[in-house]
């Protein structure tokens, strides 16, 4: 299994920043890419941003492109978001999912382990 923790999420205005974090433990060496997800009240989850361990290739939502950067710390197991010019449309809870294999990284279907979700904030 791998298990996942966020963290960085928080109340921000309109224009500002985050930055949050994807800390992966346990059999997290097995896995191939991490991606990052949200859900807004009421809508479904939505693809954000991923990113494999090995080569760091990126892959980003069209609606985040531009604004939002995903990194990764492999010494540390460490996935990482950084999120500028934020919205009010921004607002949802993030959390990340790792995934053992590549390929349609918007599916939420082909993540196999979640972490708990961290509430994003953005006042107008």
């Amino acid at each position: 299994q791998v298990q996942l923790v966020e963290s960085g999420g928080g109340l921000v205005q309109a224009g500002g920043s985050l930055r949050l974090s994807c800390a992966a433990s346990g059999r997290a060496s097995s896995s191939y890419a991490i991606g990052w997800f949200r859900q807004a009240p009421g809508k479904e989850r939505e693809f954000v941003a991923a990113i494999t361990w090995s080569g760091g290739s990126t892959y980003y939502a069209d609606s985040v492109k531009g604004r939002f950067t995903v990194s990764r710390d492999n010494a540390k197991k460490a996935v990482y978001l950084q999120m500028n010019s934020l919205k009010p449309e921004d607002t949802a809870v993030y959390c990340c999912g790792s995934r053992y294999y590549s390929g349609r990284y918007y599916s939420t279907y082909d993540y196999d382990y979640w972490g708990q979700g961290t509430q994003v904030t953005v006042s107008s």
